[in-house]
């Protein structure tokens, strides 16, 4: 990008509204972003609607600051503006204001008793966009909901007579000591509900010891959401492998300087592209086409260019195989490997022939986000128990979808979970009150997820998570459903020769 630092006026600005002569003004400075347009993750289009006008606020929440700081070819500094008196693009978040403005006085953060009733709020107040893209998932939300209503089929076991006065819910993930087994999910763009952001996650977090894995598609840089992090404070990264493998490799660069604070590699692979998920790319026809498109942005034919998750998956490789992808991943880092998006246990007995590099698999089905009637975490598990019991001593097992009340905490790490991960509840917690919000959410956690897995615990008759097992869950119902089809484990064809050291 050049230098230049000429002032513009908004007449001079508003003039460049096509796609031969398309510019931007973000932050107070004017771009010429013509030669970006087809570059765009989200398409030509979500450029074009913006053209001419200040850009900023529909730009800032989901990209991470310092985005335009990098060398990024076909963008071109034109110079700088006042930008007080230009035209911004209606955004949801005005029409978002005013309805708040028009509502009733928000209930007291304390008076929220359950993650429902979290969610309820922040519904109120978040843009449309950004609610669009949290609570969205594939096609008709099946896996979704289903993810949720699973935990409902299983019947707790508790005993009684027995002492329940000491209750420890600690744990460790991969080593690293917790204080509680509950984490955060990965879960982008948190930015879109409030500019705290991924690091008022964090800082949350940390107050209550609580494992954060971050997403590749924060919308913050991994530098600034481990910032003033907590001694011992723990966080993984989610990695989304692109086409590009260099950019892969420069993050994980990146990466490796904060291994203070980032323990592990996530490596997600249940998503190697975008689900259809509705909600969200239903935004692309509020304001997206009011722009006669022209010129370059004739050819624009990507699908779903309005929806948030659309663009986020622009780049994302697809190509990633048991045989070459963990292999390329072991000459780039040395952090622990955990895959992400296990949703059988054929897959889960594979990825436990490549430890030690993968030491967990995290039992997910993207929130309901991908594939539609694709299995809950659950189900996946009471066929590695079913299948492949010996997984669940050769490396770590977590789940993470649907969860709600400790009681669910309870059932999954009856069941050989070694932790749960909350992802919608953290974001729709900083959408509800900035960081205080996500503090509630996980004081919710921790008070009311918290109290209700020790009423649990201390119910079933045991004073550890330690000591929960199988003979405390029920899950006949639940069982006559999961995959009852052959073991499919006669997997060496998958790679050449035995199993690779790493």
């Amino acid at each position: 990008m050049g230098d230049e630092a000429k002032t513009l006026s908004v007449d001079e600005v508003a003039q460049h509204n096509t796609g031969e002569s398309c510019w931007v003004t973000l932050y107070g400075t004017v771009y010429d972003v013509t030669g970006f347009l087809d570059e765009h993750p989200g398409g030509s289009r979500a450029i074009l609607r913006l053209a001419g006008k200040d850009a900023t606020e529909e730009f800032d929440p989901i990209h991470p600051p310092g985005t335009l700081d990098e060398e990024m070819v076909g963008v071109t500094k034109v110079g700088t503006i006042d930008t007080s008196a230009m035209p911004k693009h209606p955004s949801n978040s005005e029409e978002r204001k005013k309805e708040i403005e028009e509502s009733d006085r928000d209930p007291p953060l304390e008076s929220l008793l359950n993650l429902d009733e979290l969610e309820a709020l922040a519904t109120k107040k978040i843009s449309k966009r950004a609610w669009s893209y949290y609570y969205s998932a594939g096609d008709d939300l099946w896996s979704k909901s289903f993810n949720n209503q699973v935990y409902r089929q299983i019947l707790l076991r508790p005993r009684v007579f027995i002492d329940c006065t000491a209750c420890d819910l600690s744990t460790t993930f991969l080593g690293n000591k917790v204080d509680l087994p509950i984490f955060i999910s990965p879960a982008a763009m948190a930015r879109l509900a409030h500019p705290d952001g991924e690091h008022g996650i964090a800082k949350a977090a940390a107050k209550f010891g609580a494992m954060q894995i971050i997403s590749n598609n924060a919308s913050m840089t991994p530098e600034q959401i481990v910032d003033n992090a907590a001694p011992g404070q723990v966080f993984g990264w989610q990695l989304y492998v692109q086409k590009d493998r260099s950019r892969s490799v420069a993050m994980l660069d990146r990466i490796h300087k904060l291994r203070e604070h980032i323990k592990f590699i996530c490596l997600t692979l249940d998503a190697p592209v975008p689900g259809k998920r509705e909600h969200d790319e239903k935004m692309q026809f509020e304001g997206v086409f009011d722009v006669s498109v022209s010129g370059k942005g004739d050819s624009d034919k990507r699908p779903g260019g309005g929806g948030v998750g659309q663009q986020l998956f622009w780049g994302t490789a697809g190509d990633l195989t048991w045989k070459t992808t963990l292999q390329w991943l072991s000459k780039n880092t040395d952090l622990p490997i955990v895959l992400k998006g296990v949703q059988t246990h054929e897959d889960a007995y594979l990825a436990a022939q490549f430890a030690p590099q993968v030491q967990a698999v995290l039992l997910s089905n993207h929130g309901g986000r991908a594939l539609d009637t694709a299995p809950p975490a659950l189900h996946t598990l009471l066929e590695i128990r079913k299948y492949c019991p010996e997984v669940l001593n050769k490396i770590e097992v977590w789940v993470d979808g649907g969860i709600r009340r400790g009681t669910d905490v309870v059932k999954a790490l009856c069941l050989g979970a070694r932790g749960v991960g909350l992802g919608r509840a953290a974001l729709f917690g900083l959408g509800a009150g900035g960081q205080a919000g996500v503090e509630r959410t996980l004081e919710i956690a921790m008070t009311v997820l918290k109290a209700e897995t020790e009423t649990c615990v201390r119910l079933l008759g045991v004073e550890s998570v330690h000591q929960l097992g199988p003979r405390f869950v029920n899950t006949s119902v639940v069982e006559r459903d999961i995959y009852n089809g052959p073991s499919g484990l006669d997997i060496a064809g998958l790679w050449t020769g035995p199993t690779p050291k790493l």
